[in-house]
């Protein structure tokens, strides 16, 4: 947690001296690899409050409040089976800030424009970091959220803007960290998730196809109902743990499932495990690394 002290000194620091946060990425110790000893990869993610999504159960602004999802992100980090943060520019700056990703993967956040709720939301611009800053910032790569809506003319400009990271990124030897998502528009003209696993398929598909090369490409996709959906590519995959169902133990189940698969390398898990329904963040990231311990996939024997 972040003491009173702490949260001063963060707070003044903010105020006083904004080339704190230049020296702070460049004195970061960063890790050799991306996957740890037993070829996974675990992360949280803190990407949600620059797309105005704040919502965790029956509060609305559950994760408006900083220094409490501060807070929650350091209890998540210091758990050894953690291997790093994917967040937007001004969470990880100031985790930076109060030293909380020393050999930690760092993946930033690339396109936030979408705004929850909005009616441009499909289209989703690149307003946090670019390809430059993840280089100059020595992070260990970008990741870029792809909603495909057939029937939203907004999807386009997100493609071609997110195969152009890809290609950048790759050029760069950097992971590109790709989440494609069907979505589809319920009777009411709200977007909701398409659940259905053939648009699943299709939506890794076009991730997978995106930018000049996929050698540096990874997938964050949900815990697909039907597994053979990860049969589509040969790229590692990420399970996401998308919204709390308020069930940590049915979450983690679904996710146990998809990381028998061999594609699949790890998690990437924000709100589920910051924000559990028992209230024990520690207690959630244990119970996760555990799951991930017992059923990804390692190395080839």
């Amino acid at each position: 947690m972040i003491t009173d002290a702490d949260w001063a000194e963060l707070l003044y620091t903010r105020a006083t001296d904004p080339d704190a946060v230049r020296r702070a990425y460049a004195n970061r110790v960063r890790r050799e690899r991306l996957l740890d000893r037993r070829g996974t990869l675990f992360l949280v993610a803190a990407d949600h409050p620059a797309r105005g999504a704040l919502g965790i159960g029956d509060r609305p602004t559950a994760m408006a409040n900083r220094r409490e999802l501060l807070g929650r992100l350091l209890v998540a980090l210091a758990d050894p089976d953690v291997d790093g943060v994917l967040a937007t520019p001004d969470v990880i700056e100031e985790l930076l800030l109060v030293n909380g990703l020393h050999n930690k993967v760092v993946i930033g956040s690339m396109n936030r424009g979408g705004l929850a709720g909005a009616e441009w939301e499909i289209d989703d611009r690149f307003t946090a970091f670019d390809v430059e800053s993840i280089v100059d910032g020595g992070l260990d790569g970008g990741k870029m959220l792809l909603r495909l809506v057939d029937s939203d003319a907004g999807t386009v400009p997100t493609l071609e803007s997110c195969a152009r990271a890809v290609s950048a990124l790759a050029r760069r030897g950097l992971m590109a960290m790709v989440e494609p998502l069907p979505y589809r528009r319920d009777p009411a003209g709200q977007l909701v998730p398409d659940p259905d696993p053939v648009a699943l398929a299709r939506a890794v598909t076009v991730a997978s196809g995106l930018g000049a090369t996929s050698a540096h490409t990874w997938l964050k996709l949900p815990a697909p109902a039907d597994p053979s959906v990860l049969d589509a590519t040969t790229l590692p995959v990420l399970v996401l743990g998308g919204p709390p169902s308020g069930k940590v133990a049915d979450d983690m189940a679904a996710w146990a499932g998809a990381l028998a698969h061999p594609v699949v390398r790890g998690l990437v898990v924000g709100r589920t495990l910051l924000y559990p329904s028992h209230g024990d963040v520690a207690a959630a990231v244990e119970a996760a690394g555990r799951v991930l311990w017992t059923t990804a996939s390692g190395p080839p024997s």
